[in-house]
This record gives C-alpha cells, structure tokens and sequence, in this order.
C-alpha cells in the first residue's frame, strides 16, 4: 500500500487527489487502518460466506445455528455483528454491501417483462465481500446482462462510491448501454453516480427494496467467482487479490463457455454485436 506520507513527501506542489489518481490508487486506502478483527472472527466470516453462498436466505438465527452444528460456541450478537461488518444484511435475501440512504433519489425498476435481445442493451453492477488471509476488501464489477460479459472490476478497502464511478467509467470507455440497473445502496443512489449515467444518456433502473433476484444475472456472477476462484485460493493482500481477480475474469470473459449461452463464452456472445 502507498503510504500519504511518501506521497506528500515526493510530490508536495501536487494535491494528495491527483497523486492517487496518477498512481491509480483509491485515495480512501491512504487513510484506511485494517480491522482489528481476531484470526477467529476473520474464520468465522469465512464460513459464514461460504454458508451464505450456498443459502442466501438465511438470516442471523439459522447462520448461528450453522456454525454451532460446526461446533463453535457463538450467539446471535456475534454473527449479527459479523454480518454487517461483511455488509450481509439480514432483513433482505442478498448482501446488503451498500446501504440504501433516504435522502437520495431512488429510480423506478424499468427491467419487468422486459426482453433483453442484445449486448449493451442492460448493464448491471453490484458489490461483494472478498476475504484475505489477514482482512477484508469488497469488489464491484460491471456486467452486461445478455452475453454476461463483465466489462470491468475494481477491489476496494471502503464502501466509498469511487471505486464505483471508476469501474463504471472505465467500462463507458468502449461502450455504453441503454440500461443501467443496480440496487439502491447508497453508492448508486448517490448523486455522482447518477450523474455520471445520466450525462452519458442512460436510464437508470434500480431493484425493487429487498428482491435479490431482480439483479440475478450478478448474483450468479457472484457464485461463479466465489466458487470457481475466491474459495480455492488464499490473498495474501489486495494487490494479489486483484492479480487474481483479474485472471479470473479474463478466463471468464474469453475461455468459461456458459450453459445458458448455448456453450459460447461471454465474449462470443457480446462481439457479435457489441
């Protein structure tokens, strides 16, 4: 990680801003101090992900029931606690990763009997927790929802709406859908991030409060990615998370041909006419 320090002090006639912006890191990292969370809860959050991967309806009662069938001595404060630390919310079916905040707009979901018949037609994002050996990130990646090509991916160590806007407009540099549908956590309800699709001719969609599966196609890219690459490996840190990460999509993307696509890969699907 750049330490604030070292930037300042190689670069003091530029702003702290436009240093992390020239060196691509999240400016949210300088100031971000790692959880104090013990080896033990940061294993207990690894099976509760896992667990809710395979069962994402259950709330905290059934998670503490679980992980006391695996024989740890836990109560419902504690996983409750882990669970929103993980941003997995438990009133809602899905991962409650960005809250939604009252004061701001919240759009109409456009997508309901909706026939989704070509790339860049609707595009989706949504976010996630990814575990390390010693802590936490969250990852937002941007999907277009007919060929379920993922067009970006950015890792984070906050909840801040910016790795959001980067991810959106690193993917708008090569194209832009009619569509773009989201939750309505506070990253996307937020004004830049509205803004952002709005100035580029977007609609914005946004799931109906609590229904997990208005958002599916993401929820699905979620299981792939926690299944096929997140579980079978160990993140020393972000950087070989996001190494990792970045292999992984890319296999996704170009060599992983999906059922649903009549075994053509992603970007099969989204080159013939995105």
């Amino acid at each position: 990680m750049v330490e604030r320090k070292q930037l300042i002090a190689a670069h003091e006639q530029i702003s702290l801003r436009r240093q992390c912006e020239l060196l691509s890191v999240n400016r949210s990292g300088l100031y971000y101090v790692k959880a104090q969370e013990s080896p033990y809860n940061l294993e207990l959050m690894k099976l509760l992900d896992e667990q809710y991967t395979r069962t994402p309806f259950y709330g905290v009662a059934r998670m503490t029931a679980h992980l006391q069938r695996l024989g740890h001595q836990v109560n419902e404060k504690r996983i409750r606690r882990l669970l929103r630390l993980m941003g997995i919310y438990t009133v809602y079916p899905k991962p409650r990763t960005s809250l939604s905040c009252k004061e701001n707009a919240v759009y109409p979901y456009l997508l309901k009997e909706v026939v989704i018949d070509a790339p860049n037609q609707v595009w989706s994002c949504d976010i996630t927790y990814i575990r390390l050996l010693e802590g936490f990130v969250y990852l937002v990646a941007i999907i277009d929802w007919y060929s379920r090509f993922v067009l970006s991916f950015r890792l984070s160590q906050s909840l801040e709406t910016s790795f959001c806007l980067k991810a959106v407009k690193q993917a708008l540099e090569k194209h832009k859908p009619q569509i773009f549908n989201t939750d309505q956590g506070c990253q996307f309800t937020s004004a830049d991030f509205t803004q952002l699709l709005l100035e580029n001719g977007i609609k914005i969609s946004m799931d109906g409060k609590g229904r997990c599966f208005d958002n599916i196609f993401v929820e699905r890219l979620w299981r792939s990615v926690k299944y096929e690459e997140v579980y079978l490996n160990s993140y020393s840190d972000i950087k070989q998370a996001n190494h990792n990460l970045a292999k992984y999509f890319n296999f996704y993307n170009y060599d992983r041909p999906h059922q649903a696509l009549n075994y053509n890969t992603p970007f099969e699907i989204f080159n013939k006419t995105g």
